[in-house]
């Protein structure tokens, strides 16, 4: 008999993602299907991806959230099916929008809307909101996966230490 699969905001990011902290940019994943995930992340004054002369989080920052968000997503599959965490690259950031930064003690609520999966790459719509549902950034971006798990990328020169996950 198969167990259900846990509830996506029960597991730590750090068995979801191959960042690693201080690398991480987001905090948990709330809600998952295989078409949307939605993530969030709190600001703070320690990220490394924060402007300090405004202490906003950077566009660059910005665009890791949305990348990190679709990461969680694939992770979460991963995680589910006992597999490897596999590493992802943006291939591609289009129609991309900052119409605020967030600043220290903001919450970001990030969601990843699939359009389009073909042949190891995938085509999403990403949407960056405040707690008050304004829209902080938005765009597309086309992520390619790995076929190789992190840990072995890892060996060929990519920063990434993440294990195979070990649940029941």
């Amino acid at each position: 008999m198969t167990q259900p699969a846990p509830h996506p905001a029960d597991i730590p990011v750090g068995l979801l993602l191959p960042q690693q902290p201080p690398f991480v940019m987001i905090d948990r994943l709330c809600r998952f299907d295989e078409r949307r995930v939605e993530t969030v992340l709190t600001v703070r004054p320690d990220n490394v991806l924060l402007d300090t002369a405004d202490a906003c989080l950077s566009v660059a920052g910005m665009v890791e959230n949305m990348a990190q968000t679709c990461a969680a997503r694939l992770g979460y599959i991963n995680y589910i099916h006992h597999e490897t965490i596999r590493l992802g690259f943006i291939g591609a950031v289009r129609d991309c929008r900052i119409l605020r930064r967030p600043q220290v003690g903001e919450t970001l609520h990030t969601r990843i809307d699939v359009v389009e999966e073909v042949m190891g790459l995938t085509l999403v719509q990403a949407t960056v909101t405040d707690d008050d549902g304004r829209v902080m950034a938005e765009g597309q971006m086309k992520i390619a996966v790995s076929e190789q798990p992190a840990q072995a990328a890892a060996t060929d020169g990519i920063d990434s230490t993440h294990n195979t996950p070990q649940h029941p």
